[in-house]
């Protein structure tokens, strides 16, 4: 099994990186993707992947963060890019729920790292919340261009799951579709996407699955919860979940070219 969104850097994990680390290989995770959300949590990330064996990090500017783009930090992050931790470009996209930057500077600093990735012939680590038919007209002219894209977190409906798959994304499925309130609609797509294009995460500190029994006393998700996550996917897929752990993995060499 592989995580391809922690967010190690986090102030919830301040205290305890060490063991949160050694609790997810414990469990039995073999990787780690460690993710990067502006240009000084990617240079935490960086260097966080670089400390621990099997992981790998991203870089890049998340939407929330999307008013901080401008040359300098492309240049900031190109180099970080070069670094042989970093395996993405992101965590990018679009986010029209919170607006917490403009859609305007969303875009531009979206459209920015799609770019970027492009130049470097890497692939692109995405976010994208009530924004998918933006988010696709800015993504797809670079498609062809990109060695792999990978849509985190994804949470959307059966006809945008379908329409980034046309398109050839991968889907980060985490525990959102564990939660008996939120994640219904998710847990019924499961089986259309192919178990060549899915992905498992965390994301943790946060969704920390709420059919875990017992819940953990921090309400904290970590990525030793992985585990959790990948035996209810395949059970809501019919798959054997040590098979799916294989595919996923596999998925994982094959995008971000990490080796584990």
């Amino acid at each position: 099994m592989f995580d391809i969104g922690l967010n190690l850097t986090s102030t919830q994990f301040a205290k305890d990186q060490d063991d949160v680390v050694a609790r997810a290989f414990s469990a039995g995770v073999k990787g780690l993707l460690l993710t990067g959300t502006n240009l000084h949590e990617s240079q935490q990330a960086q260097q966080l992947a670089r400390r621990y064996e099997r992981c790998w990090s991203t870089a890049g500017v998340h939407p929330h963060d999307g008013s901080s783009w401008n040359e300098q930090s492309a240049d900031a992050l190109r180099a970080l890019a070069n670094t042989p931790e970093v395996v993405a470009i992101g965590e990018c996209g679009l986010d029209f729920n919170r607006n917490f930057s403009t859609p305007a500077e969303q875009e531009h600093a979206f459209s920015a790292q799609l770019a970027l990735a492009a130049e470097l012939e890497m692939p692109v680590f995405m976010h994208c919340r009530d924004a998918h038919e933006r988010f696709l007209a800015l993504l797809e002219p670079w498609l062809d261009k990109l060695p792999g894209a990978v849509l985190h977190c994804f949470t959307g409906s059966r006809q945008e799951a379908q329409a980034c798959l046309e398109r050839g994304l991968y889907l980060g499925i985490t525990g959102w579709v564990c939660d008996e309130r939120r994640g219904l609609e998710l847990r019924e797509l499961l089986p259309i996407i192919p178990a060549d294009r899915l992905m498992i995460e965390t994301d943790a500190p946060y969704l920390l699955p709420r059919d875990m029994k017992p819940k953990p006393a921090s309400r904290r998700n970590e990525p030793a919860y992985l585990v959790h996550i990948l035996e209810s996917v395949a059970r809501w897929r019919g798959e054997d979940p040590q098979w799916l752990a294989a595919q996923t993995d596999d998925n994982v060499r094959r995008v971000f070219g990490v080796q584990f």
